[in-house]
């Protein structure tokens, strides 16, 4: 069993949905990365995502844009992003990648996989890499023992949904909308109809990301779905902060309002 299969062994035994929390390596610097996914843990974060900044971030908004590009300019690279891993991991909080598979694929597949397996990682998260082509990262993440990660979206077929969650391992990414990331007012409606839909095909942990900012929300979306996500509205806590000191204070109090919201919901 992976840390990220204990880690939702344990929430689901509690009776209640994991918190999931992003932020990118590097941002707002390698050190301050840690230290605020650290206080995002002591505050309540089940799972821990670590982003790897890209320069063509097709699928994020302009907040998480803005982290990688801070990331990107502070020259993070990929061996930085594995230290993050490293650091995160000793908290005991199951510790994924979140990356475009070019970043991944340059690196080498085999390579990646082992040195995330090392740090202490257990998983990848692809947002662009469709499942009919994973056939070698699959075998990589295999051979290394981490669980590869994909996502499915509301315009997803149920033929798509199979070949999807045939592949995953974890948990499987929900995104809740169509669109790229950011804070939302409200969590699409359509993200419940999806969690259905993706039960229907597979046991594995359904999470649900892109828009989660707010406790109320994070309350909202644990009533349904296995794991609650949040990244915009951690990397927006440390650009709107004066100093590194208050980002860090800053997500650590926001990753207890969203657990509490999430702990208010419990699930038989």
């Amino acid at each position: 069993m992976t840390s990220l299969e204990a880690a939702f062994a344990r929430t689901r035994a509690e009776g209640r949905a994991a918190l999931v929390g992003y932020l990118p390596s590097g941002f707002p610097s390698r050190q301050g990365a840690v230290d605020a996914l650290t206080a995002m843990v002591a505050g309540g974060v089940d799972v821990v995502e670590v982003g790897l900044p890209y320069s063509d971030p097709l699928m994020d908004g302009p907040t998480i844009q803005r982290a990688a590009e801070v990331a990107l300019a502070g020259g993070t690279t990929t061996p930085d992003v594995l230290a993050t891993v490293e650091a995160v991991a000793r908290t005991g909080a199951a510790t994924v990648v979140m990356s475009y598979w070019n970043p991944v694929e340059h690196y080498g597949l085999a390579r990646f996989a082992t040195e995330l397996a090392a740090a202490g990682g257990a998983g990848v998260i692809t947002p662009d890499l469709p499942p009919d082509e994973a056939g070698p990262w699959l075998a990589a993440a295999d051979d290394a023992g981490i669980d590869p990660v994909f996502l499915v979206a509301p315009s997803s077929s149920a033929e798509r949904i199979e070949r999807v969650t045939a592949v995953c391992r974890g948990f499987v990414y929900a995104a809740s909308t169509m669109g790229v990331t950011g804070v939302r007012t409200a969590v699409d409606s359509a993200a419940r109809d999806l969690v259905g839909r993706v039960r229907a095909a597979t046991g594995l942990p359904v999470c649900v990301g892109l828009g989660v900012s707010t406790a109320e929300q994070a309350a909202d979306v644990a009533g349904y779905a296995d794991g609650v996500i949040v990244g915009s509205a951690f990397v927006r806590r440390i650009l709107d902060a004066g100093s590194p000191a208050e980002g860090v204070a800053a997500v650590g109090d926001l990753a207890a309002e969203l657990a509490a919201g999430v702990r208010s919901v419990r699930r038989g």
